[in-house]
């Protein structure tokens, strides 16, 4: 910190010591615990979820993602890729009855995003999950020939 010419430490990519030792902190935490690799096997569960209820619902225009940030974008036609807004809008509310929080995204608001915490337990996970399987065991009408 000495070496540093007056002036030269104070902008919004200067380096903070406090920050830099919270950052390795969290680095080593990474590391210590394969945070990277669980975020992996985490989406590898989110997407086989979410690619089971594309093959069953029309609706579902596509699944798109990395690791546990992951998406589903809701369509009225999967043709046309015409945004619904409306459908995710009521995906997310009952979601929401039911404990479960989602986020709406995208330009059209027709994407339901997921982004699980890399600490999440696995029980917790699979709730969640087991939320979207029943409740895609019906298929809609609109989900003939998906």
């Amino acid at each position: 910190m000495d070496a540093v010419h007056l002036g030269g430490l104070g902008g919004t990519y200067g380096g903070n010591p406090l920050a830099c030792a919270a950052a390795l902190a969290v680095l080593d935490l990474m590391e210590r615990d394969r945070l990277a690799e669980r975020g992996v096997a985490i989406g590898k569960q989110i997407r086989t979820c979410f690619c089971e209820l594309a093959n069953r619902h029309q609706a579902i225009g596509d699944v798109r993602g990395l690791g546990a940030m992951l998406a589903m974008e809701l369509v009225k036609d999967r043709a046309s890729k015409e945004p619904d807004k409306e459908l995710a809008t009521r995906v997310q509310v009952e979601a929401l009855k039911r404990g479960l929080v989602l986020l709406t995204a995208g330009t059209y608001g027709n994407v339901i995003r997921v982004l699980v915490p890399l600490t999440v337990e696995d029980a917790v996970l699979a709730e969640g999950l087991a939320w979207w399987r029943k409740r895609s065991r019906r298929p809609r009408p609109d989900a003939a020939g998906g």
